[in-house]
């Protein structure tokens, strides 16, 4: 019962995040700014987007909702807080902001931030491990658009 609380907790905050995320890029995938940009070829189409991010913080808050229910230690608080940060910065610092090399910074430390969450705390959560692949993958490629973006525009 406890982890089911936890994993509704990590769905209001996570989904929180993404809706917090999509006010701060003001429609910047929709803004002539981004539209106009020279994109990767692998940029998937919008609708992708929402897709994905609704299956990542399904996956993420279940797994989140299991770390927690083994370890909820302020440490462990700490990292979620610096992850929901960086999350919620980039949209601010790429789309709103326009400044693409801070916004790569802040998806590279994301997706180091996701790699620890994946090797450091795997023994404590046994295959719920494998619901952060969706994430780190599509921060892979997130990242790949933006390193695009920026070495091309």
């Amino acid at each position: 019962m406890k982890q089911a609380k936890l994993i509704t907790l990590f769905l209001i905050i996570n989904f929180g995040g993404l809706a917090i995320g999509n006010w701060l890029n003001q429609n910047g995938p929709m803004a002539g700014w981004y539209v106009n940009l020279n994109k990767a070829p692998w940029t998937p189409p919008g609708w992708v987007f929402g897709a994905a991010w609704t299956l990542i913080m399904i996956c993420f808050s279940m797994y989140l909702g299991k770390l927690f229910s083994v370890e909820n230690t302020q440490k462990m608080k700490v990292i979620f807080l610096l992850q929901f940060v960086l999350n919620v910065s980039w949209n601010y610092l790429f789309f709103n902001q326009h400044l693409v090399l801070l916004g790569l910074i802040a998806i590279t430390l994301l997706t180091a931030l996701l790699c620890i969450y994946f090797f450091k705390f795997s023994d404590k959560v046994g295959n719920y491990k494998f619901l952060l692949l969706p994430y780190i993958i599509w921060l892979c490629i997130a990242t790949s658009l933006n390193l695009y973006i920026l070495v091309h525009n």
